[in-house]
C-alpha cells in the first residue's frame, strides 16, 4: 500500500435538547462540552456552544480512521444521553434557530462576530473537512486549480442541509448558501502559481484584513498549519460510511492530479463558471443533480460523474488500499442524508404530525444514523 497521500478526517457535528430537539440550555451545554474536553481528546468545541467537532489523526489507511471516528461518535452519543442532549451530523440543524445560538468563548469565535456581524450569527452550518498530504506541498495550488471541476460532485454525495431554521429550503445542501454569506467562501480564484497565491496572502495579511491565511474559507484551499490540501465543500455526513467514500475518492482525486499533470490542465475563467453553476445545481438537488460537461455542453446526471471519476482514480484507489470506500460512493446515489431527511419529514406530515414535530422527527433520524452509523448501522429512512 501507498503510504503517501495520508489523510484525516474533520466532522462537526449539532448538539440539541433530546426533549424538545432544540437549542440546549447554556449550563447543560457547557456541562457537555467540559466532560467532552475531558473524556475525548481529538473533540473540540466549534464556533456554536451548539457544535462540536471530532478529527482523525493522520492516517494511511481508511480502517484506521473508520475505527477512530466511530469511537469518536460512540463517546460523543455517550455523553449526550448523560446529559440529556442529542448529538448528530448535518450540514444544517432542522428545528434550531440561529437567533437563539450564542458563540463559544474563545477569542478567534469572539474576534470573527464582531467582524462579521449578521452573516456570521447566521453561520448555524456543519461540514466535512478532509485534509490529504501532499508529497511536494508547493504543487497544492497548481491542485487547488485542476480539482476544482470535482468539487460539485464531492458536495451532491454529502448533501445533508435541507432544512434551516425550522423549515424546507427547497435544496438538498442549504449549507453553502449560509457560509456564502461570508467573505471569502466558495470556490478560489484560479491562481497562476504559488507565487500568485502567496501574492494574495501578502496583500490581504499586509492591510490587517486577515490574520493569517487560515480565514481564507473556501470550498478548497492549501492548509496553512498542515501540508496538506483541504476539501471544504462537504456538508457533515450523517452516515459516517459516507464521510469515508468521499474522503477515499479526494484522496485518490488528489493522488491522480498529482501523478498527471495534464488532468485540467488550462483552466480558464470558463472552467470555474461552470464549477460554479455545477456546484449550484448540488446544492439545489444533491445526488439528483445533473452537471454541466465544458467539452460537449451536454449536462449528465451526477451518476455518469461519478463512474467517470471511479474510473480515473482506479489506480490510486488501487495504490492507496481504499478501492472498497472509492465504490461506496455509489450507494450514496441511492439516497443521500438529504434524501433520507425529506422521506423522514414527509412520512411524519402524513401522519398528521405538524411542522414541528414532523422536524423533530428528523431529528432524531439524524441522532440515531449518527450514532448507529458509528457501529457501521444505516437505520431506515422510516427509522424515526
Amino acid at each position: 500500500m501507498d503510504t503517501a497521500y495520508r489523510f484525516g478526517i474533520e466532522e462537526e457535528y449539532f448538539l440539541a435538547d433530546a426533549a424538545t430537539r432544540g437549542t440546549p440550555a447554556p449550563a447543560v451545554l457547557e456541562a457537555f462540552h467540559a466532560a467532552a474536553g475531558a473524556a475525548l481528546p481529538r473533540v473540540e468545541r466549534e464556533l456554536l456552544r451548539t457544535q462540536v467537532e471530532a478529527s482523525s489523526a493522520p492516517a494511511a489507511d481508511c480502517a484506521a480512521a473508520r475505527a477512530e471516528l466511530s469511537g469518536l461518535r460512540r463517546g460523543l452519543a455517550t455523553l449526550a444521553r448523560q446529559h440529556g442532549l442529542l448529538v448528530f451530523a448535518a450540514g444544517t440543524h432542522p428545528l434550531a434557530h440561529w437567533t437563539r445560538q450564542s458563540h463559544t468563548e474563545k477569542e478567534r469565535y469572539q474576534d470573527l462576530a464582531r467582524q462579521l456581524g449578521l452573516p456570521g450569527a447566521r453561520n448555524m452550518v456543519g461540514g466535512l473537512h478532509v485534509h490529504v498530504e501532499v508529497p511536494r506541498p508547493e504543487t497544492r495550488v497548481d491542485l487547488m486549480n485542476r480539482l476544482m471541476p470535482f468539487l460539485p460532485l464531492l458536495l451532491a454525495l454529502s448533501a445533508s442541509s435541507p432544512f434551516f431554521g425550522g423549515r424546507a429550503t427547497g435544496l438538498a445542501a442549504y449549507r453553502l448558501c449560509v457560509f456564502g454569506e461570508m467573505p471569502r467562501t466558495g470556490l478560489p480564484e484560479l491562481f497562476a502559481d504559488a507565487a500568485d497565491y502567496e501574492r494574495l496572502v501578502r496583500a490581504m495579511t499586509g492591510a490587517g484584513a486577515i490574520p493569517d491565511a487560515s480565514y481564507l474559507w473556501w470550498v478548497v484551499r492549501p492548509s496553512l498549519k498542515y501540508p496538506t490540501l483541504e476539501l471544504r465543500v462537504a456538508d457533515s455526513c450523517t452516515r459516517l460510511a459516507d464521510s469515508l467514500a468521499i474522503a477515499a475518492l479526494w484522496r485518490c482525486l488528489v493522488r491522480c492530479a498529482d501523478r498527471r499533470p495534464d488532468l485540467n490542465r488550462g483552466m480558464t475563467g470558463a472552467s470555474r463558471a461552470i464549477a460554479g453553476e455545477n456546484l449550484w445545481r448540488a446544492q439545489r438537488d444533491g445526488a439528483k443533480a445533473t452537471f454541466v460537461e465544458e467539452a460537449t455542453g451536454e449536462a449528465l446526471p451526477a451518476a455518469a460523474w461519478l463512474d467517470q471519476a471511479i474510473a480515473l482514480v482506479g489506480e490510486d484507489a488501487a495504490a492507496l488500499g481504499c478501492g472498497d470506500e472509492v465504490a461506496a460512493t455509489r450507494a450514496i446515489l441511492a439516497g443521500t442524508s438529504a434524501d433520507r431527511q425529506a422521506a423522514v419529514f414527509e412520512q411524519a406530515r402524513a401522519r398528521g404530525l405538524a411542522e414541528d414535530a414532523a422536524l423533530a422527527a428528523v431529528v432524531d433520524w439524524l441522532a440515531a444514523a449518527t450514532a448507529e452509523c458509528g457501529q457501521g448501522g444505516t437505520p431506515s429512512a422510516g427509522a424515526a
